[in-house]
């Protein structure tokens, strides 16, 4: 594919997909131009809605700390492996690649999101983001003020937020923050906060992400669950 073609892949996918859309054929314009190499768009999946969002919001707070690192692209690529499976992931990092190249439009990007992605799925978005953020062991000062502008522009609120982050992020009391309560929250209050926050939360509410998605959904469910089983012996509530 010519230099013309790639720009050409990009406009067209800006168009028909908003800002997404325009990233995600500009990559795979570059892919394309590049001989194709393991890459094969006839018989390869192409990402849908959630997955391109996922793959254009990763690119983004992997480079929130201005330094992109193969060591981090291997934790991504992990990550994905774990969550994906190895074909998807052969696919998956391949996009990745070219969309770090990229200019990230993240005001544009995250309207899409709000747009398009249904509430459930934001979340779910959000908790992989904060996987990837936590592949290495650590989530930095930057890398949680992307996923905060990331939260807020795609109309997730602060206690969802921090819900989220306390899966990952811990602290004496975020078993509390992760059921969106007060540490002086009564019993009654507690198992009405856990009743709320497995519903919130329940895999089914992502189910049509499809099953690639299945293992992080229940993995997000079984932290809330977590954190009202610690809550419960700390308590000694039954």
């Amino acid at each position: 594919m010519s230099q013309w073609n790639k720009w050409i892949a990009g406009a067209l996918g800006w168009a028909m997909g908003g800002p997404i859309g325009g990233i995600l054929g500009f990559a795979l314009g570059a892919i394309s131009e590049d001989g194709g190499k393991s890459y094969r768009p006839g018989k390869d999946a192409l990402p849908n809605d959630f997955s391109a969002a996922l793959l254009v919001l990763c690119a983004a707070v992997m480079k929130a700390d201005n330094r992109l690192m193969k060591t981090e692209l291997e934790f991504i690529r992990q990550f994905f492996v774990r969550q994906f499976g190895a074909e998807i992931t052969r696919q998956r990092m391949l996009l990745l690649r070219e969309i770090l190249k990229q200019p990230i439009p993240l005001a544009e990007v995250c309207e899409q999101i709000k747009h398009n992605i249904d509430s459930s799925s934001r979340l779910q978005l959000l908790h992989l983001l904060f996987g990837i953020a936590a592949a290495d062991g650590n989530v930095n000062e930057d890398e949680i003020k992307v996923l905060k502008e990331i939260a807020w522009r795609t109309g997730i609120n602060e206690r969802d937020f921090m819900s989220l982050q306390n899966m990952f992020v811990r602290d004496t009391d975020s078993a509390y923050k992760i059921l969106e309560i007060e540490k002086s929250s009564s019993e009654e209050e507690i198992k009405k906060a856990y009743r709320k926050m497995a519903m919130k939360y329940h895999p089914d509410k992502v189910q049509h992400l499809g099953s690639e998605y299945e293992k992080n959904a229940q993995e997000k469910f079984r932290k809330i669950n977590e954190a009202y089983e610690q809550i419960k012996k700390e308590r000694g509530m039954i």
